[in-house]
């Protein structure tokens, strides 16, 4: 596994599309987090998951994902490294990101964030596992969000980025439900990485 993390870190470091919007993403937050500390934990979640999901999709976008299982055959092994690569990034991403909102005094909403956000990562990651299209789940999170948290549940309902917008303000029952979402994907995913790899 810690070969897994080894290499995905690399990876995600040498490719220039990675590494960019890591770039692009992390001066955002910076900036946000001049405007206030809710703006911030917002890009911190949505950047977070972002990265999660890129970085298990590209497997399959770039059609590495054969030559990846070939040479670790354990799926299993391969998902919960690329999960702990997910937590690595999101968490230096998150740290970085938000090192304004720290100096400015809101240190108990840095931290919580930096305790939450990854775990919108985790989830992003586990879904991608699944899907293996970035492009189907950053539009259709983009829809669940607008269409079902938003018009629908007016982001009070126990779902996922409503939870973690409550959880980032130190909710702890949001928290609980977060996770629930999370470990629910993170078990679907460890289903799905046994699919053939034919079909996508």
């Amino acid at each position: 596994m810690i070969e897994v993390v080894r290499s995905e870190l690399y990876r995600m470091s040498t490719v220039r599309s990675s590494a960019m919007s890591l770039a692009v993403f992390t001066a955002a937050g910076i900036l946000l987090s001049l405007v206030g500390s809710d703006f911030w934990a917002l890009l911190a979640g949505v950047g977070a998951f972002g990265f999660g999901v890129t970085g298990v999709s590209q497997h399959y976008q770039h059609r590495t994902a054969v030559l990846l299982y070939l040479a670790r055959p354990r799926r299993l092994r391969v998902l919960l490294g690329q999960l702990v690569t997910a937590l690595i990034v999101s968490v230096g991403f998150t740290a970085v990101s938000g090192g304004v909102v720290f100096v400015q005094g809101s240190r108990e909403r840095f931290l919580i964030t930096l305790v939450v956000a990854p775990i919108l990562a985790l989830l992003g990651a586990a879904a991608a596992a699944i899907v293996r299209s970035a492009t189907f789940l950053f539009v259709g999170f983009a829809v669940w969000v607008i269409f079902v948290e938003a018009m629908y549940g007016k982001m009070q309902e126990p779902l996922p980025f409503s939870a973690y917008l409550d959880a980032a303000t130190g909710d702890v029952k949001k928290l609980l439900i977060l996770l629930g979402w999370t470990l629910a994907t993170i078990v679907g995913a460890a289903f799905a990485i046994r699919r053939d790899l034919n079909s996508d």
